[in-house]
């Protein structure tokens, strides 16, 4: 059995610098490489050079994935409350990204710069 598996099957907690570290590594590659979207279109777009397009289009798909993903996993291993059943009905069912986008603001930010409910974990 890994480490990690021990540790959530204990109900131990992983550590906030643990758990963000690697996340927000990510997404601050994903958005590098999603910035130089808009130019390669916009580049594309002037040139008539579809690829550009194409691919400008396609370097914004996975920072936008990540987004997405970064609230399921935060749920799964980091969120504290009472409603945890409702979060994940919400995450998995909810289509428009809404459930997503308001988790963001009620979990995972609180929980980065340790504040309400995250404001006594490590």
């Amino acid at each position: 059995m890994h480490p990690h598996d021990l540790r959530f099957s204990t109900g131990e907690q992983m550590d906030r610098v643990e758990w963000f570290t690697p996340k927000w590594r990510w997404l601050k590659r994903l958005a590098l490489a999603a910035a130089m979207g808009p130019v390669l279109v916009g580049i594309g777009i002037s040139t008539d050079l579809v690829a550009l397009i194409v691919i400008g289009s396609m370097l914004l798909l996975p920072l936008l994935a990540w987004l997405v993903l970064i609230p399921v996993l935060h749920w799964k291993d980091r969120y504290v409350g009472h409603r945890s059943g409702t979060w994940g009905a919400f995450l998995a069912l909810e289509a428009s990204g809404w459930s997503k986008f308001i988790y963001w603001f009620r979990h995972v930010l609180p929980d980065w710069y340790r504040s309400g409910r995250y404001a006594d974990m490590r």
